[in-house]
């Protein structure tokens, strides 16, 4: 038997391969097929079946294309109504794979056909369960999701009885393997781990606690973020079907002159630079969004524009194919191309570049006593409460579209994030919008808390 976790970390979700006696089953994959029928051809495995545990929200999953390609079967557990041919399984229905057996746990509360997967070894021990969006480590699924089909309170009265009544009576060794880890927006406050225990989650996982059903729901429904407008958008793709990976891959690739990006700004498309911030910094083009390939690029467009958004992709040599397959990942298609040559043909043609400064954190203090400027914070909430500079402002980057209006052109802003990733991008966004005077801050609050600056501990907005 083989159990083996692919961590996605551009999405922060883990998908599985289980293989027995040659035959397999991939529960939740991502978009692109090629990982796995290279595993599945290394291991001289067949593709049994496609488990999903639920529509994924923040990514389009790649069950339908590896179904084609394999002629495995997809499996949902039951209320899941599709488009498309797969088998709707029973609450209790078992499958048998070479000398082991899944069997199908129907766990609403994140949605109303999330499932989970319990598996039995060769020996009939109940080995790990496969939980999706239903149990994270240290969390459980958010359940908002169903865009006014059901209210949060009654999705969460579901889950309260799915982790009471079908996941604590596991046994406490009993392996536990979420669809995401720390970063996805499907909970309120993943753990740092990407695997836990029946047991540990019992002891640490709040949701797993002892507690009635309205303190539950209380807590659960307390404190959630305005989901990413894309969550619905995908959920609706993995229900009703989508075109071929390849086929959008190759469409997208479309290798663009500087005078068709020009032409493409003038018809409202939006640059996206996928560079580093540091590279970012030193020269792009007017009104470009940084999103660097080398953080969680795909969730972060996700959340910041819009899924029919046209898009013109500035990206480093030898890394356009990699950005256009993020962007497919959460259903971004409308790709005008991606200009050749990078930045670099940008210059050579002698057209117009911005800059945007970035200071070490020991200068913020002179630039906040001696030029005005002010601090903004673009970390999370959770990351706020647990400390922050004395005098700065918290502005979410995740809100900061909406929340700029809050903020004044005429001001100067210093910005910073954790680590220097979001702050460029926020820093990009307020450019775009006609705010001059914004100053980076490399290496964020980790370098902010290393320089002695005042902190506080508060959560105050």
């Amino acid at each position: 038997m083989i159990v083996e976790q692919l961590y996605t970390n551009c999405l922060a979700e883990a998908a599985y391969y289980i293989e027995s006696e040659g035959e397999a089953i991939i529960i939740d994959p991502i978009r692109e097929t090629e990982p796995y029928l290279q595993k599945l051809e290394e291991r001289k495995a067949k593709l049994k079946y496609v488990f999903e545990t639920h529509f994924h929200a923040d990514f389009v999953s790649g069950h339908i294309d590896l179904a084609k390609k394999t002629g495995a079967t997809i499996v949902y557990g039951p209320k899941a109504d599709t488009v498309y041919n797969t088998y709707s399984a029973k609450d209790g229905e078992e499958f048998q794979l070479g000398k082991i057996k899944i069997r199908v746990l129907h766990t609403p509360g994140h949605t109303l056909e999330s499932t989970c997967y319990l598996l039995f070894d060769e020996n009939g021990k109940d080995f790990c369960v496969f939980t999706g969006d239903t149990l994270f480590v240290g969390d459980v699924g958010r359940p908002d999701l169903l865009d006014g089909v059901m209210s949060k309170e009654e999705l969460a009265s579901m889950m309260y009885e799915s982790l009471n009544n079908k996941l604590k009576p596991l046994a406490d060794d009993v392996i536990v393997y979420p669809a995401h880890g720390p970063g996805s927006s499907c909970g309120k406050n993943i753990g740092k781990e990407t695997w836990s225990t029946i047991g540990q989650q019992k002891q640490m996982n709040y949701y797993m606690r002892e507690m009635d059903k309205d303190k539950f729901i209380d807590m659960l429904t307390t404190g959630l973020s305005t989901p990413p407008a894309y969550f619905f958008e995908d959920a609706k793709i993995n229900k009703q079907g989508y075109d071929n990976v390849d086929e959008v891959v190759k469409r997208n690739l479309k290798s663009l002159s500087v005078a068709d990006v020009k032409t493409a700004i003038a018809n409202d498309a939006i640059v996206l630079d996928t560079r580093e911030a540091n590279d970012f910094e030193k020269g792009f083009i007017k009104g470009s969004i940084n999103i660097g390939l080398n953080g969680q690029y795909a969730i972060w467009v996700g959340t910041l524009i819009h899924i029919e958004q046209p898009l013109v992709l500035i990206t480093e040599k030898g890394k356009d194919h990699e950005a256009v397959m993020r962007l497919a990942r959460v259903g971004f298609e409308n790709i005008i191309g991606v200009l050749s040559g990078g930045i670099e043909s940008w210059k050579a043609a002698s057209e117009p570049l911005e800059t945007i400064k970035s200071i070490e954190a020991e200068e913020i203090p002179a630039y906040c006593e001696k030029k005005s400027y002010c601090v903004i914070d673009v970390r999370k909430q959770g990351e706020w409460e647990s400390g922050h500079l004395k005098n700065a402002t918290l502005f979410p980057l995740s809100d900061l579209w909406a929340d700029m209006d809050k903020l004044n052109k005429d001001e100067k802003y210093v910005i910073h994030c954790a680590g220097g990733y979001r702050s460029m991008t926020a820093a990009s966004m307020m450019r775009s919008k006609g705010f001059n005077n914004v100053v980076n801050v490399y290496g964020g609050f980790s370098k902010i808390k290393t320089a002695g600056l005042p902190l506080e501990e508060e959560a105050t907005v």
